[in-house]
């Protein structure tokens, strides 16, 4: 049983998961990448072939692609997939969900899934990979968060509604047909200004369905405490702490 991660029931899934739908030229711009080290630990020395599931604008395909692997992308959005056929054209994107990815059996040495998990059923989306991984095949589970022990990040977080951070004993929930789960931390910073934050809020699912008094309600107090609270000026390069759990397991 997962532990730890966001809770959402069915119906405010597919609802929150649905205002990524449009934007995808905003996500791809303003949304953080992940750090190389997440892909060094995830990766077999010997793969060649993945498939990124929930793949978005492609910021973990990046990732893929620069190590030479030959990657398809799935992501239900095609206005997030117009953004990654853009920066990666030699990815095959294609529309489909982690449940039903239309792709072939067998056929890819790793599958990631990278900042969608919980968007998915974890049981369902099991099958469908363990279903077009290669025998001995690896899953890949990675999540951005905000690194919420630095008491600055933690009031921001809070302001944002990042339901994205995870709690300490967090733990994926995935099906029978993998083992010998187990994770790597990275931590590290992303160079912002404090419109680059504001921007960051605008791209998370509690901005996106929010009426318009909850967005205003959320820009301003952003605005309060980078700029009144913090002190910090228009332009002002900040360091913002990030951890990233990337969590790997064999398919059975």
């Amino acid at each position: 049983m997962a532990r730890g991660g966001p809770k959402l029931g069915h119906g405010r899934r597919q609802e929150l998961g649905q205002s990524f739908q449009d934007g995808g030229e905003h996500y791809h711009r303003v949304r953080p990448g992940y750090p190389a080290d997440s892909a060094d630990w995830l990766l077999p020395a010997d793969a060649t072939t993945a498939a990124d599931l929930g793949a978005g604008t492609g910021k973990y395909t990046a990732l893929l692609v620069e190590r030479g692997l030959a990657v398809s992308a799935v992501d239900p959005s095609p206005d997030m997939l117009d953004q990654l056929r853009l920066a990666y054209p030699t990815v095959a994107a294609l529309e489909g969900s982690a449940e039903d990815t239309g792709l072939p059996d067998e056929s890819f040495d790793v599958v990631t899934v990278a900042q969608a998990w919980h968007w998915c059923n974890p049981l369902l989306a099991s099958a469908e990979i363990a279903r077009i991984l290669k025998p001995r095949g690896v899953l890949g589970l990675i999540w951005n968060q905000l690194d919420t022990s630095v008491p600055w990040v933690h009031r921001l977080s809070r302001i944002m509604h990042a339901g994205d951070v995870l709690k300490p004993d967090f733990r994926p929930r995935i099906g029978p047909e993998f083992t010998r789960l187990g994770s790597h931390l990275t931590r590290w910073e992303d160079p912002v200004t404090p419109d680059d934050i504001l921007e960051l809020v605008k791209s998370r699912s509690y901005y996106l369905g929010a009426n318009d008094a909850t967005r205003a309600k959320v820009t301003g107090n952003l605005d309060w405490y980078l700029h009144e609270h913090l002190g910090h000026a228009e332009g002002e390069l900040l360091l913002l702490p990030y951890l990233t759990q990337t969590w790997r397991a064999a398919k059975a």
